[in-house]
């Protein structure tokens, strides 16, 4: 892999720690990041020694807080053409590179805006008690679109609307977040990754086909009507079945292997 600059990422136990890694300008994203963020997600849907990822941002004030706005000129915002404008949540998001390994996000403080590129194709999140959340795409002048759509299947629409017309008027608090399902946990900030990283370690453990096949058959759940989901569940089944996988599964069923849990 290259040299990264504005991200950092590491592999333990099965598991990539990917993080956003500019504090000083509270993770936001620039063309560069857009970059390796894509060339990243890309590069790991072939690598076997990853099969579960923790998605962070560096510091414990912001996870992401979007676009880079130092690298809009006044005079570029005028010159703003739908027509050629390209997306970059093609870049930001796993689920837009083609990546169905699991990925959870850990957020450590405030995620918004052009975070919920991410934020919309992470697979779950868990939070810092002082993490918030908030759109500040109107108080700014501009159109809320891309991320507000990809967080509606995430959000009651009541709670999303209301986060995106209100701006930087209010911020949503972890605790809330949590009381409508947009996070999984809460936990104090030196907590954090263990909370994430405790999951993806099990996760890790699994037989990887069969996991990516069952991101796959989820995340198809819930973009298609119920019953094209249903259609399609023979191909991934297919897709996720190994008769290895299946045989192991078995011998420790039968010997009584159930692992220890935790109760959340």
């Amino acid at each position: 892999m290259t040299e990264l600059e504005t991200i950092t990422f590491e592999v333990e136990d099965g598991v990539g720690i990917l993080t956003l890694n500019r504090p000083e300008v509270h993770n936001a994203f620039n063309r560069t990041m857009r970059e390796e963020l894509r060339d990243l997600w890309t590069s790991l849907r072939e690598d076997g020694d990853v099969r579960c990822v923790v998605l962070t941002g560096a510091g414990d004030k912001a996870f992401c807080t979007g676009i880079d706005r130092s690298e809009i000129s006044a005079e570029g915002a005028a010159a703003f053409d739908p027509l050629t404008f390209e997306d970059p949540g093609r870049d930001l998001g796993p689920k837009s590179r083609g990546l169905w390994k699991p990925v959870i996000a850990a957020v450590n403080g405030m995620a918004c805006g052009g975070a919920f590129y991410m934020l919309g194709e992470v697979d779950f999140i868990v939070a810092a008690e002082h993490a918030t959340f908030f759109d500040p795409h109107l108080s700014y002048g501009m159109t809320a679109v891309y991320e507000p759509i990809l967080m509606m299947p995430r959000m009651p629409f009541a709670e999303l609307m209301r986060m995106t017309l209100l701006g930087t008027a209010e911020r949503m608090s972890a605790r809330r977040a949590h009381e409508i399902g947009l996070v999984s946990e809460v936990v104090s900030s030196d907590q954090l990754r263990e909370a994430a990283f405790a999951p993806a370690r099990v996760i890790a453990s699994h037989p990887p086909r069969a996991v990516q096949a069952t991101v796959r058959t989820l995340w198809a759940a819930r973009e298609l009507a119920t019953r094209q989901a249903i259609e399609l569940g023979a191909e991934f089944l297919n897709l996720g079945t190994s008769r290895d996988d299946l045989a192991e599964g078995q011998e420790r069923f039968r010997g009584g292997q159930r692992g220890e849990w935790r109760l959340r």
